[in-house]
């Protein structure tokens, strides 16, 4: 009898462990597949993409040149798209001579290019063009805008930047994330995220909107109007009686010299 305890308990233990096993096998393979899932989309979208474009929007231009910083020409506002070590002034891009190079300028702030230089390296399609010093330029990266202007129709997919009506992006870094495979799934979670904020914003607001109007009303009744009230009779202004005139302490001393 004890022989034959031991022996099921041994099986039982073997087929424990034989299921615990290829439970973690089991996991480990779905794991797997989806980091290998992940990185295969990554490398989609990173192959869409020059190499140096994501890098060219990551740097700070305009800051002074590190090996040059004795010269007056030492901003660094040059990109080498061939070495993508970082922004260049124009004594370093002296040793770019053979290399595509571009000129980055500022505009209000922000980092922008001409349409003639990067239309020749990246399509550009679908983001918004600007006019400044007589030259199309865009936006490397989205600039901030708290809420669209009344009456805009048309926002950009990723910021929602207002927009002209034929274009889809403000700047080359919301064309990278709008455009990229995982950008529909983030964009509806985002956006049942922010129905629900409305919605607990809007309930909120309704709220302080009654605590405002009752908080008026006990202003309104805690403080005598500034203007004398309408007489009953003639429904004209009582004027206040002028007061006696009285003269000033040292209105009547005559000095003599």
């Amino acid at each position: 009898a004890h022989v034959f305890l031991l022996c099921s308990v041994s099986t039982t233990l073997s087929l424990s462990l034989l299921l615990f096993l290829s439970l973690k096998l089991a996991i480990e393979d779905n794991q797997q597949a989806s980091v290998r899932e992940i990185m295969g989309s990554e490398e989609e979208n990173s192959k869409s993409w020059p190499p140096w474009l994501k890098p060219l929007l990551q740097e700070k231009f305009f800051v002074q040149c590190k090996l040059h910083a004795d010269s007056h020409k030492s901003e660094c506002n040059m990109y080498c798209l061939d070495c993508t070590n970082g922004p260049l002034c124009s004594f370093c891009l002296s040793f770019h001579k053979d290399h595509h190079a571009i000129q980055i300028r500022r505009s209000s702030y922000h980092d922008v290019i001409r349409v003639s230089e990067i239309q020749k390296f990246l399509d550009i399609t679908g983001v918004q063009t600007y006019v400044i010093n007589s030259a199309k330029v865009v936006f490397l990266n989205e600039r901030p805008q708290p809420r669209p202007g009344k009456g805009v129709v048309n926002t950009c997919q990723v910021c929602y930047r207002s927009l002209v009506d034929s274009f889809r992006f403000c700047s080359l870094g919301c064309k990278i994330s709008g455009t990229s495979k995982n950008f529909d799934k983030k964009r509806k979670d985002s956006t049942n995220n922010l129905s629900d904020s409305d919605d607990s914003y809007s309930s909120t607001t309704t709220s302080n909107g009654r605590l405002k109007k009752n908080s008026d009303m006990i202003n309104n009744n805690s403080f005598t109007p500034s203007t004398p009230p309408l007489s009953a009779v003639n429904g004209r202004i009582v004027k206040r009686r002028k007061g006696i005139p009285h003269r000033a302490p040292f209105g009547g001393l005559i000095i003599e010299y």
